[in-house]
């Protein structure tokens, strides 16, 4: 199941400066094992020490965020598009 990944720009360096990506999987976790076999290091971006999704890291499949549907075990299908979106932290320091 070939599924179009969003690789935001801090990740980037890790993808071949790519944006997008394809890789394999029937659901986010298998995914991201394969995004790890074809670029080594990501996942070390993506997950905690714990083996947990790291809590800054937002995932969509087509626009539906994955806390609201299975998390890791949420199931993908050829011709979805997974997003991976670093959460921004801010607010107003004065």
């Amino acid at each position: 199941m070939a599924v179009k990944v969003r690789i935001p720009s801090p990740l980037q360096k890790l993808t071949k400066n790519q944006s997008e990506v394809t890789a394999n999987g029937k659901n986010i976790k298998e995914l991201f094992s394969d995004l790890e076999k074809q670029y080594p290091g990501i996942r070390d971006r993506l997950y905690d020490e714990n083996g947990n999704l790291r809590r800054f890291i937002n995932v969509y499949i087509n626009e539906e965020d994955i806390r609201f549907l299975k998390n890791e075990e949420s199931e993908i299908k050829d011709g979805d598009n997974v997003s991976i979106i670093p959460a921004i932290a801010g607010g107003m320091g004065n």
